[in-house]
This record gives C-alpha cells, sequence and structure tokens, in this order.
C-alpha cells in the first residue's frame, strides 16, 4: 500500500563501492543519411553485461551472479553484450541480476548476446567477423552475436524500425563499421527509436485524487541536467500503490522539448535496476 508519510521526499540511498565501468556508449540518432556506414542491429530489452575475462559485471562495475557453470564457460577474451530473454522480459532478466544466490534452473533461457570485443583494437566491421568466430568456437547455445546487417539508406532504416517497433522491438542500433571501440558517446555508436527516452531519479511523490486516491499521483524525479519535473502518467494501479523507491532510477519516454528543453508528455516506462544515480549524464 503506497504510505501517505512518503510523499514528501526521503533520503537517497548511498552509491555502491563500485566504479561505472569504461564502456563505448550510444548517442540517440539524429536522422543522419550516412547509414551505408553503419551495421544496424536490434536494440535488445535486456541488461548490459561487460566480461572482463575473469568476472561478470553490470555497467555501473557491480558484479552479476550468473550461475558457475556459466561463468566457467567463458573465455579469457573481454565480452560487451547484453543479458536477454527476449522482446519485453526486461523485469525478468533486471530481477536474475539482482540474485545473489543464482538459481540455474531461473537461468535456463537467458542468452549472452555479444555485440563487441573491447580489447580488439581493430575496425568494427572486423570485430563482427571475431565475435561471430569466437561463438562458433565456443559452441555454447546461450552465448550468441547480435545479429548485424547493413541497410542502404534512411528510408530503408526508417521502414525497418517501424516494423520492428510493431513487433515489440525497443529499436535499433548503428555502429559505424569504421570505428574503434572508444570509451563515452558519439556518433560511431546510436540509438534509433520512434519515441525517445531517458532516466530520471526518483526524488518523492505527489499524493493521487480521484480514482488515485490512496495511491501515488505522480512521481517527483530530477533529470540528467539537475532540473525536476513530475511524471504523472504511464503507470498501472500496481505500480501505484506500491511506486519506485526515492533515490531508484527510472526511465521515462516522451515525444521532443519544450523551448526550455524540458521532456514533452513524459511518461514512466520502467525501473532501471541497472542504473544509479550517480550514473544520470
Amino acid at each position: 500500500m503506497f504510505a501517505p508519510s512518503s510523499l514528501w521526499g526521503g533520503t537517497l540511498p548511498p552509491p555502491s563501492d563500485n566504479s561505472p565501468l569504461p564502456l563505448m556508449l550510444a548517442k540517440h540518432y539524429q536522422q543522419q543519411d550516412n547509414i551505408r556506414d553503419y551495421w544496424v542491429s536490434e536494440k535488445l530489452d535486456g541488461v548490459r553485461a561487460f566480461w572482463d575475462g575473469s568476472q561478470l559485471k553490470t555497467r555501473q562495475g557491480n558484479p552479476i551472479h550468473a550461475p558457475q557453470s556459466m561463468l566457467n564457460a567463458l573465455p579469457r577474451t573481454p565480452l560487451d553484450g547484453e543479458l536477454w530473454l527476449g522482446r519485453g522480459r526486461f523485469a525478468e532478466v533486471s530481477g536474475l541480476v539482482r540474485q545473489h544466490e543464482p538459481v540455474a534452473a531461473d537461468w535456463a533461457d537467458i542468452q549472452y548476446r555479444i555485440f563487441d570485443l573491447p580489447d580488439q583494437l581493430t575496425p568494427f566491421d572486423q570485430r563482427v567477423r571475431a565475435i561471430e568466430e569466437l561463438c562458433q568456437q565456443l559452441n555454447l547455445p546461450w552465448l550468441q552475436p547480435v545479429h548485424q546487417f547493413r541497410l542502404p539508406d534512411r528510408e530503408a532504416l526508417n521502414q525497418y524500425l517501424e516494423q520492428l517497433t510493431e513487433e515489440g522491438a525497443e529499436g535499433l542500433m548503428l555502429h559505424r563499421g569504421s570505428a574503434l571501440y572508444q570509451v563515452g558517446r558519439s556518433d560511431d555508436l546510436m540509438k534509433v527509436k520512434l519515441y525517445e527516452d531517458a532516466e530520471a531519479v526518483v526524488l518523492g511523490y505527489t499524493e493521487g485524487k480521484g480514482q488515485f486516491t490512496g495511491m501515488m499521483g505522480a512521481l517527483r524525479v530530477r533529470l540528467a541536467d539537475g532540473r525536476e519535473i513530475k511524471i504523472g502518467s504511464g503507470f498501472s494501479h500496481a505500480e501505484r500503490r506500491t511506486p519506485p523507491s526515492i533515490g531508484s532510477v527510472i526511465t521515462y519516454r516522451y515525444n521532443g522539448q519544450t523551448s526550455t528543453g524540458l521532456p514533452r508528455f513524459a511518461r514512466f516506462m520502467r525501473i532501471r535496476d541497472d542504473y544509479e544515480a550517480r550514473d544520470l549524464k
């Protein structure tokens, strides 16, 4: 049950002792025309997982307690990829990643989809082939390369994006073929969606009215630029009864920005257990 006493704020939890990993991150696609320069892949709705050769970690540097049999089968080669169960099953993957005592049966259907080899000092064109060869050599049914392909132009990209979104996909990724693996965000790696989304930190709540009496009415959140807004739509009744905790990170979607740069028509999508407040940039 939603507790009205929690309406007006709370204490943000301290960050973990681990530091975010120096990974290659994606920018938002801005309708660039040079689509032929990029490999295209589906944006998987899972949890990013980095294998450093001995330990599996989240992008925040927190250990992922996968079954030991899975970890023992991975190579010494660093891998960058996504733990994935299928479209629309992010919450299930996130729950598994939070386990400290993994249950092998719970992990039976999970896949580790590899999209990069961080220690390879070669263009992505060559890394794509290297990923495929590595996965073939290891021959593990749950370890697969992310399917990479080419499209001729922006029109083809937009058509494919619409098709895949209708089928339940989150979006697409573009990775420049000539790009080396470099830390941070650049046009070498971009995410493409029919809508925009971003993360925010939960600061507090407002109380619901009318049909939402006794439940949360809206979240008060802090955006990556430090400004605050309220998000009052996109929630199920269950989520309003037990809203995201103060200090947690959520993903919200929106349609463009106002003249002052604030998100327009922001609505809740999901809790991001794989993020911490310090990761918002």
